[in-house]
């Protein structure tokens, strides 16, 4: 047995209770269902037909169950299959899929690299595993022969500056702890971690917390025996080494240089991100779309007044009181922290997202003229877009 999969065969990642369940969802990026229409199918997709979705290397299920879930909620159809290598993550991931009576799920247990056997999907999640493969391309590889036309896949790959002080103690305890089975070399670290004068790297870097959560989580940060970390220059490489394109970056303002510093001429669209992504310094994980090169379109836009709005994760009711008010609401992502500045005008706009309602069917229903609303929405759209809480899809519309 490989040192990957016994690590995930002792310590499933991330913990999770099946039992818990019951009182919570777990939601995130990759793969909320609206993110997926809004970056792969530019916010129009037909929901009436089944969505075939690849969950690669599920882990202990979280993706999995967050789009199985929300599919279930909207009506539609999904058939998911998950794929991984550790039984016992997969054991965890089928108990929370059954205490959930989620149904149209095939568990598999294998390897990615061997994806396209497993069929033609129209999505593909693959969260924290790329990086920990010997060879990354082959797998971003592996994934594009699973991939349908006009499909695409959300993926999270590990960044370099926000986990300052990782990468030291994977050698170090590497190289200490050879040969050891996975329960004593988590007992040893602990000792050293503990230890760790207050200027090391890692004591020093606030971004970091998996080691303080649980077993699995300090294994996987400190304790894994394959990891790499791409900056935005190498995840763009290797996505057009392997045939896929970006299509964006699930909090695009993250990556946004402009709202850093004024932006010289001679950088182009990738070397801004690498620049944003080197003075944020914060940013530890890279979470995104990727669509096939050959069929490269950008993500959803406003410019097209028959997508459908929906604010992920606000409520537009409190949203546009505030905004009516004057007040700016406090964001916190990535150790980064912004406001929300919105003109009191655009509130009536914002209050009228019901995610059911078109951009044409907003202006109609707030009697605000086409130009007027262009203009209105442009500034809502860099505001609630770029960090993630405005995305378009028409799921619920007809149900």
């Amino acid at each position: 047995m490989s040192d990957v999969r016994a690590q995930y065969e002792a310590y499933p990642y991330p913990e999770r209770d099946p039992g818990d369940e019951v009182k919570r969802l777990i939601t995130g990026s990759p793969s909320h269902v609206l993110e997926i229409d809004h970056f792969v199918f530019e916010g129009r997709r037909d929901w009436s037909r089944a969505l075939r979705v690849l969950v690669a290397g599920g882990g202990t299920g979280d993706g999995l169950i967050q789009l199985a879930q929300q599919m279930k909620n909207a009506g539609r159809v999904a058939e998911i299959t998950y794929v991984d290598l550790s039984t016992e993550s997969r054991r965890v991931a089928e108990e929370r899929a059954r205490v959930r009576g989620l149904s149209g799920i095939r568990f598999v247990t294998g390897s990615l690299m061997d994806a396209a056997q497993l069929g033609q999907f129209d999505y593909i999640d693959c969260c924290g595993v790329l990086h920990h493969l010997p060879d990354p391309q082959a797998g971003f590889e592996a994934l594009l022969a699973a991939l349908a036309p006009g499909g695409g896949m959300g993926f999270m790959v590990y960044a370099p500056y926000g986990r300052a002080g990782v990468y030291p103690l994977q050698e170090a305890f590497g190289a200490l702890y050879a040969g050891m089975p996975p329960k004593a070399r988590l007992a040893a670290a602990k000792q050293v971690v503990a230890a760790l004068p207050a200027g090391h790297p890692f004591r020093a870097n606030p971004n970091l917390g998996d080691h303080k959560d649980s077993d699995a989580g300090f294994y996987d940060l400190l304790l894994h025996s394959q990891d790499r970390a791409f900056d935005v220059n190498a995840l763009c490489d290797v996505l057009a080494a392997s045939g896929w394109a970006l299509s964006g970056f699930a909090m695009p303002a993250l990556y946004d240089l402009a709202r850093i510093t004024e932006v010289p001429d001679h950088l182009d669209t990738v070397a801004r991100m690498a620049v944003a992504e080197k003075l944020r310094g914060t940013i530890k994980t890279h979470v995104g779309y990727a669509i096939r090169a050959s069929e490269a379109r950008a993500p959803a836009g406003g410019a097209n007044r028959a997508l459908v709005p929906h604010l992920k994760g606000v409520r537009p009711a409190e949203l546009a009181r505030a905004v009516a008010q004057g007040q700016t609401s406090k964001l916190s992502f990535a150790g980064i922290e912004a406001r929300l500045v919105l003109a009191k005008q655009t509130a009536p706009l914002i209050a009228a997202v019901d995610g059911r309602r078109s951009l044409a069917g907003i202006a109609t229903a707030t009697g605000i003229d086409p130009i007027g609303m262009a203009a209105l929405w442009s500034r809502i759209e860099r505001e609630l877009g770029d960090w993630g809480l405005l995305l378009y899809s028409g799921i619920l519309q007809g149900r």
